[in-house]
């Protein structure tokens, strides 16, 4: 690491922030599988792109695809899947954009080091709370079944854990709400605290 220097650049994120007139943060969506992280971020970013803002959505399963197609589910990968993505959304936040990011991202720590990559105010943690009976009801991919039956391991809410956000930005609670409401929140939080 010696012969790396950062190199600074001319544009900056306040410059890119200005031209696309909105304030670049990330939003990032934590609860169990089948909480409705994907389905409020899609959400989410389609209205915010009605409005005409600049988003980018991150999603667990779609990561997983590319630049973290070598990792497994593991506490350790885990603990790196995070560490990539919160990297990645770093440069998107940089870039002057909102990013919504959706990750089960079971661990508070690993919350916390992405948010500390971050600036003030640029990290907006949004807890996904629906219980488990509720998230097992619902299991859209079929995985708290699958988990159950033994046919998967390390999965969070049945053999591994999940850490619930000790003081999140917007707590959610996607177990009664529906989607419109859950999105209105958010919008409202934005708002308020000048993002949008």
């Amino acid at each position: 690491m010696s012969n790396i220097v950062w190199h600074d650049q001319a544009v900056t994120k306040a410059d890119r922030a200005r031209l696309a007139k909105q304030k670049p943060c990330l939003v990032w969506f934590t609860g169990l599988s089948g909480s409705g992280k994907s389905t409020i971020a899609n959400a989410l970013e389609q209205e915010l792109h009605r409005r005409g803002f600049h988003t980018y959505l991150l999603d667990g399963d779609n990561v997983r695809h590319g630049l973290n197609k070598d990792l497994g589910f593991t506490d350790e990968d885990r603990v790196e899947n995070i560490r990539r993505i919160g990297e990645m959304a770093k440069l998107f936040v940089d870039a002057g954009v909102i990013v919504m990011s959706a990750f089960i991202s079971p661990f508070a720590a690993e919350r916390d080091m992405v948010r500390g990559l971050l600036d003030t105010e640029e990290f907006i943690e949004v807890y996904m709370n629906a219980p488990l009976d509720v998230c097992e009801e619902r299991d859209p991919k079929g995985l708290y079944q699958k988990a159950r039956r033994g046919e998967i391991q390390n999965f969070t809410g049945i053999d591994s854990a999940y850490e619930i956000p000790r003081k999140p930005d917007v707590t959610i609670d996607t177990g009664t709400l529906p989607v419109e409401a859950c999105v209105g929140r958010l919008i409202d939080y934005m708002e308020a605290n000048g993002y949008i």
